[in-house]
């Protein structure tokens, strides 16, 4: 068995005796506390954590089929994610062909590049060439109305939905000395370092949340459970070290730096939802809203961590 196969699947039991662990304290305080399901928090709580298998169990069996599975299904999460992000924006008929180049061009496109390791183009396609694309079409339909406000809002959607996210598979085509094959545990410390910082940054903020950081924004957020999330998370990321390239300092450096962005990314997809009206990106995931919802820290931090780990370590 290889060195990589060997921590994923230590690090696969380890998220599966968590959940175990958090499925029985669920099932336990339901019992004694919301037997008839009228306590909302419980019953809210159970719900993350069958959505949480759900997830755990599809990354687990796309990590399982390599790096075809990956791609593939980070291609639907982008897919799943620009429809919901459409659904909320104002559109008009004129907008369709460019709505169609979005989904059926650039987002298959972005991943075919992706795929074929063509960074020097993958990294430069939505910014720039469909960036320029969109206009282009949307223009063609001749309807000038709202004209700069309806191509940016697609624009946006392709950076967010497709470029972004499409940064985490991308971290499969670095080529790090000493790590050959590992690249998928990279990932993992990604998703795994974000999405707690997430669910720490709830728990700190219920047990001592006194002070809102952005109460139109995320009334649910604040200074002390956003201190207590990072912080922990950053201990977390610092105690992966061992299915990274990263020595357990730089770790936590790089833990601390994508739960910042997470965080942030998080307020930036609130505000976008307060501007709408809506609570939740969508219904997909039961428990998590929208498939957004669960992805906004994710794809902001994204980024930034591939290339934190391309130009530090690749690179040098």
């Amino acid at each position: 068995m290889s060195a990589a196969s060997s921590d994923l699947i230590h690090l696969v039991l380890g998220i599966f005796g968590v959940l175990i662990v958090a499925s029985v304290i669920g099932y336990v305080l339901q019992q004694r506390l919301s037997p008839d399901g009228s306590n909302a928090a419980i019953e809210n709580l159970n719900a993350r954590i069958k959505a949480w298998w759900v997830m755990v169990i599809l990354i687990g069996v796309a990590f399982l089929a390599g790096r075809a599975g990956v791609i593939l299904l980070f291609a639907f999460c982008s897919f799943a994610a620009l429809r919901e992000f459409i659904t909320l924006i104002s559109t008009r008929r004129a907008d369709h062909w460019a709505l169609a180049a979005a989904f059926f061009i650039a987002l298959p496109v972005q991943y075919y590049l992706l795929w074929a390791e063509q960074y020097g183009i993958y990294a430069i396609f939505i910014p720039v060439y469909a960036f320029l694309l969109m206009p282009i079409i949307a223009v063609l339909r001749g309807d000038t109305e709202r004209f700069l406000i309806r191509i940016a809002e697609v624009q946006w959607a392709l950076m967010i939905c497709v470029f972004c996210a499409s940064h985490v598979p991308a971290l499969l085509t670095l080529h790090i000395p000493g790590y050959e094959g590992r690249n998928v545990l990279l990932i993992a410390f990604l998703v795994i370092v974000v999405q707690l910082s997430d669910v720490l940054q709830y728990v700190w903020g219920k047990l001592f949340g006194r002070t809102k950081i952005a109460p139109k924004l995320s009334p649910s957020k604040t200074v002390e459970g956003f201190v207590g999330g990072v912080a922990s998370a950053t201990l977390i990321g610092a105690a992966l070290w061992w299915i990274t390239p990263f020595t357990p300092l730089q770790a936590g450096l790089l833990a601390f730096i994508i739960t910042i962005m997470g965080f942030f990314g998080g307020l930036v997809m609130s505000a976008i939802k307060r501007d709408r009206g809506v609570k939740d990106w969508g219904h997909l995931i039961e428990g998590h809203g929208g498939l957004i919802d669960r992805l906004d820290s994710v794809v902001f931090s994204a980024p930034i961590f591939f290339h934190l780990v391309r130009y530090w370590w690749v690179v040098s």
